[in-house]
């Protein structure tokens, strides 16, 4: 696997515009994208994926679209996003992110904010969303759809817009594409919006191009790396990784728009690069730990043995100590039996996993570490063009968020907020001056989120300002570590944590819908019963007793709810990306709260 240098990397190239241009150049037969199709994994090439992406741009010329035009994405994360997504910055337009997952009124929201004149549209099921709307959208001019079935009415199919582009004069391409400069705006990416109605994050191709440069150095991804990628392209994320990919020359996996199908998709694809969010990692530790708790005896203490081992010589390694050769001989035998099956969870070939988005158990962490799939944290925000810290192979610290990026700089604030200043840093919220000013100021990006630096310069993050809970007794405390140890038991899905102006912490928890069956199956419990169930009740009961003898008193969790249905986009109290909409919870089981202080 080769190492891109970032001077190399970024040669000729000022914005992603740039990349997108010298891509199919510089990488021409390697493979870009892989894609399950029929049955089988297809590569797309380069030079295949430059066609497209050529296409598809003076296809939105040929229907007129400018310079700075705005133009949505609704999709899954698949092939044809890419070709959407770097055909609009290559036009010289906008690209604005949409969740596939979103309801007709968000989406309506996000496109009649940004005034979108185009958009881009997966299949029926999408297109219909934005059909529910249309009325209310005075500036959608053009829908494409990816994948059309039935009648689309007036919408386009990509490749009859594609079809459109190949009719016109291939010259106009690269002049549209050099013509973009660094102050010119590349993403709309609205924020998931935990709090209230999401905020567009003008994101520039400078921003994009300066960030892509530092996470290169860092080594975040490397050249002929294969990465899966299942993760919403809507995301900052996910973005991000496809944009750095592209100037490296990477492949990148798409899923099979199924979550039960990541896992297998991993064992097939065989990546070595890996980004997700905690709770797919989550998902997999209770996969690799839960059967062997069942089985229990000898089976059981060998398994957790072996992760002693892998993490007695991942501690060595860190140190650039080489284990004697009693270890030696213990870990080969910890490897064959146990290591080894969990890293073919992951496919067998990660060289990093990444973990964002959310606050991940660091006792997960210390577990893949031992198996040998090494899984980081690191921290930013749509607003820092997705990333401000790392942790690398070479220097990293389990439960920090990494240093800082070459470039960005970090201070805490007296009251514990983390502020970050660098050239990644968003140009401000659009059509929102006051909230613009208010996160953008002195100079720093105020983010809300609270931590501190230890004195080798490693971020740690202790929770969200607007999360604290100051208990009637006046102790201020962050739920973050309390709802992640809860949510190490296996049964357990979701947790908030409540206690605002209260005497004492409870919470409201709900059951993982797939793991909960079994549970049921092996007590003899009908699973709608599980919630009432004394059986379920006694199992959370032990992970909030041990939770709780973590902390001191006044931070206990006293009493708890299960609630009967787990949290979901669907019925709003979760964001796309998966976080807990606070003020949605405390709302919609008001009761529920109130019944957990009563008596």
């Amino acid at each position: 696997m080769k190492t891109v240098p970032a001077s190399e990397a970024n040669t000729g190239s000022r914005t992603i515009a740039d990349i997108v241009l010298l891509a199919g150049r510089r990488h021409a037969d390697r493979p870009a994208l892989k894609h399950k199709a029929g049955g089988r994994w297809v590569d797309v090439s380069y030079r295949e994926l430059a066609e497209a992406v050529k296409e598809v741009a003076l296809g939105l010329v040929d229907f007129g679209i400018e310079r700075g035009d705005r133009i949505s994405i609704v999709s899954n994360t698949r092939p044809e996003w890419t070709f959407a997504n770097f055909g609009i910055l290559a036009a010289g337009a906008a690209s604005v992110s949409v969740y596939q997952t979103n309801s007709p009124e968000e989406c309506q929201y996000v496109l009649g904010h940004s005034e979108s004149r185009a958009v881009f549209v997966e299949d029926a099921e999408q297109l219909a969303k934005v059909r529910q709307v249309q009325s209310q959208l005075p500036d959608l001019e053009l829908i494409v759809v990816m994948e059309p079935s039935g009648d689309v009415g007036d919408a386009v199919a990509l490749e009859d817009l594609r079809a459109r582009g190949r009719g016109r004069d291939e010259s106009e391409f690269e002049e549209r594409a050099t013509a973009v400069g660094p102050d010119d705006t590349c993403l709309y990416i609205y924020t998931s919006g935990t709090t209230g109605p999401p905020k567009g994050c003008v994101l520039t191709h400078g921003n994009y191009r300066e960030v892509c440069t530092m996470a290169e150095a860092q080594g975040v991804l490397q050249a002929g790396e294969v990465v899966y990628l299942f993760l919403p392209l809507a995301h900052a994320f996910a973005v991000l990784i496809q944009f750095i990919a592209m100037d490296l020359g990477a492949t990148i996996a798409f899923w099979e728009k199924d979550p039960l199908k990541i896992v297998p998709n991993l064992s097939e694809v065989r990546p070595t690069y890996f980004p997700s969010v905690p709770r797919i990692f989550e998902k997999i530790y209770t996969q690799a730990t839960a059967k062997i708790a069942e089985v229990g005896g000898a089976k059981e203490r060998i398994f957790w043995w072996s992760v002693g081992v892998g993490r007695r010589v991942r501690e060595l390694e860190q140190q650039g100590r080489e284990p004697g050769f009693l270890l030696k001989a213990q870990y080969a035998f910890a490897d064959k039996q146990v290591l080894s099956k969990v890293r073919d969870l992951f496919g067998g070939n990660v060289r990093q996993a990444v973990t964002g988005a959310a606050p991940i158990a660091k006792e997960i962490l210390e577990f893949f570490f031992a198996c040998g799939v090494p899984v980081l944290e690191g921290y930013g925000m749509t607003e820092t063009s997705t990333v401000a810290t790392v942790n690398t192979l070479e220097d990293y610290r389990l439960g920090s968020v990494g240093k800082p990026l070459p470039g960005v700089e970090v201070r805490i604030a007296e009251d514990g907020e983390i502020l970050l200043r660098g050239a990644n840093i968003f140009q401000g919220y659009y059509k929102n001056e006051q909230a613009s000013a208010e996160t953008l100021a002195d100079g720093w990006l105020h983010t809300g989120d609270l931590g501190y630096l230890d004195a080798d310069g490693f971020l740690f993050i202790n929770g969200r300002k607007k999360d604290i809970l100051i208990t009637a007794g006046g102790k201020n405390i962050t739920p973050a570590n309390l709802e992640n140890g809860l949510k190490q038991n296996r049964w357990v899905s979701q947790v908030v944590v409540v206690g605002d102006r209260r005497p004492y912490l409870a919470a409201l928890v709900t059951l993982d819908p797939d793991e909960a069956p079994a549970f049921a199956e092996q007590h003899g419990i009908a699973v709608e019963e599980l919630p009432r169930s004394e059986a379920m009740r006694a199992e959370v009961q032990r992970t909030v007793d041990a939770v709780n003898a973590e902390v001191g008193r006044v931070e206990q969790i006293k009493k708890f709810v299960i609630l009967p249905h787990d949290l979901t986009q669907e019925t709003g109290e979760l964001t796309p990306t998966m976080k807990v909409k606070r003020n949605v919870v405390g709302e919609k089981y008001e009761r529920e709260v109130e019944a957990l202080y009563s008596g």
